[in-house]
């Protein structure tokens, strides 16, 4: 992250919409920045992969694989390669070389769809959760998986899996039945979780259907959020799951999957709601600092902070990069 960066109140009151691409027909169902900040890329249900040019705020190019489909998609070993999940044909994650629009590697195994795909910061291991209740390790180097969790399921009923790496690519955190959390320490993931522990979430009793669905380290690893498909967004100290605060603006009248995302100095999170608004927060109060109103069509699901530049992108069917306005002109955060 550039040193040069400031993310102050001001600075997350102004952001506003720079730009708008109108590539995808369909839902963008992810998106992920390289570690430089440079390039931005995004899967679609309408089987498209595109490739943003952040410095420049324009599209580089546009691929499809149209075979297996596309989700999860996620940059790895630079911007050469990216790994993806598959809505067709087959439930195996594919390694795609970008130059030539060419699959170097698959990855079977899955029986049901996967829904979480984390990316170790060594970046030649990555893990895999999906609906046949088992989460997968994997070597980027090898077809086969290196390591098979099986979930437990409560009352006969399986979860939708989340996991995800810390920061620093020695622990994954796995949540389980939207109850529990694993902590593995990667070196020694076969001798089971080193720690487990069942957050104390201000859960609205009411609220029975509440699912999660996504769950994110802070930069600063000492935090998790975890999204669901309900109105709420939790935040838990990492290690020990005490909730630090429960947020509550979010509309979500279609139980959609939303996703929220720290800012890279972990000082604010920015969670996306079902009507089009993205909510800002102080993780360290719970104060909502911003509230800002979208040009898309629907539920913004996909929302990530650029970790060099003082950007971010939101998605629907339409794509939109996002700076601050400061009083002579924009700061592109470079």
């Amino acid at each position: 992250m550039s040193s040069e960066i400031k993310f102050t109140e001001d600075t997350m009151k102004n952001f506003h919409i720079a730009k708008t691409f109108n590539v995808n027909k369909d839902r963008i169902n992810a998106m992920n920045f390289s570690l430089d900040g440079e390039t931005l890329i995004s899967s679609s249900d309408d089987d498209s992969i595109v490739v943003y040019d952040c410095k420049e705020g324009d599209t580089k190019k546009t691929l499809y694989s149209k075979k297996y489909g596309v989700d999860l998609i996620h940059f790895i070993h630079g911007t050469e390669q990216v790994l993806h999940s598959s809505t067709k044909v087959d439930d195996a994650v594919r390694l795609l070389a970008l130059e030539g629009n060419r699959y170097v590697r698959y990855f079977p195994g899955h029986t049901k769809r996967v829904v979480t795909l984390t990316i170790c910061a060594t970046e030649d291991t990555f893990l895999t959760g999906a609906l046949d209740n088992t989460l997968r390790l994997w070597d980027t180097r090898v077809p086969n998986a290196q390591g098979i969790l099986t979930l437990p399921a409560t009352n006969g009923v399986s979860g939708r899996p989340i996991a995800n790496f810390d920061p620093e690519g020695v622990i994954f955190a796995v949540g389980i039945n939207s109850s529990m959390i694993k902590l593995y320490d990667i070196r020694h993931f076969d001798k089971g979780p080193f720690t487990t522990f069942r957050p104390v979430l201000q859960q609205d009793p009411t609220d029975q259907q509440e699912q999660w669905t996504n769950m994110k380290f802070s930069p600063d690893g000492k935090m998790i959020s975890i999204a669901t498909n309900s109105t709420s967004l939790h935040l838990i100290e990492a290690f020990q799951g005490l909730s630090i605060h429960k947020f509550m603006d979010i509309t979500n009248d279609t139980q959609q999957p939303l996703q929220a995302c720290f800012s890279p100095d972990s000082s604010y999170i920015l969670c996306a709601s079902g009507d089009n608004r993205i909510l800002i927060y102080k993780a360290e109060t719970g104060e909502k600092v911003a509230e800002l109103q979208t040009d898309h069509t629907g539920p913004v699901q996909s929302i990530q902070f650029n970790p060099a530049f003082l950007m971010f992108a939101s998605a629907h069917t339409n794509m939109l990069f996002w700076l601050p306005m400061i009083d002579n002109g924009i700061n592109d955060g470079s």
